[in-house]
């Protein structure tokens, strides 16, 4: 095993730490959105929110689609080299990475461009103001 410097693992781990916070961001929308519409909550009805969730989702779906590796994943990879990284690390990926065939991760992530898009019909974001 090639040795892998301590700045590369830490380094490595906080690229998985920060691609749990883009996941935990567009899955937060899928709640708080129909949550907030429900509640009366007028941020979920912003318009630069609502597109940053549904762009994210469609960035990932459009990699899956055309069997791109995500910039994260790849960078990852690239600093941890065949390290293991630390517990923190170690148990990030855990949660970030599911042993599924990557079939069942396109079809979720294009499910989940349809979920945003009918958020988008069934709790239009505000109209913009000039």
């Amino acid at each position: 095993m090639a040795h892998v410097s301590p700045l590369s693992i830490v380094m490595s781990d906080l690229v998985v730490v920060l691609h749990l916070l883009y996941v935990g961001f567009v899955i937060q929308g899928y709640l708080l959105i129909p949550l907030g519409a429900v509640l009366g909550w007028g941020w979920v009805r912003g318009r630069r929110y609502r597109l940053l969730h549904l762009v994210a989702i469609a960035f990932v779906a459009l990699e899956a689609v055309l069997g791109v590796v995500c910039p994260l994943t790849w960078l990852e990879y690239w600093l941890l080299g065949s390290g293991e990284g630390t517990f923190v690390g170690r148990l990030a990926r855990a949660v970030l990475y599911w042993p599924l065939p990557p079939w069942v991760f396109t079809a979720s992530y294009l499910a989940l461009v349809l979920v945003a898009l009918l958020l988008w019909w069934r709790v239009p974001p505000r109209a913009r103001v000039r």
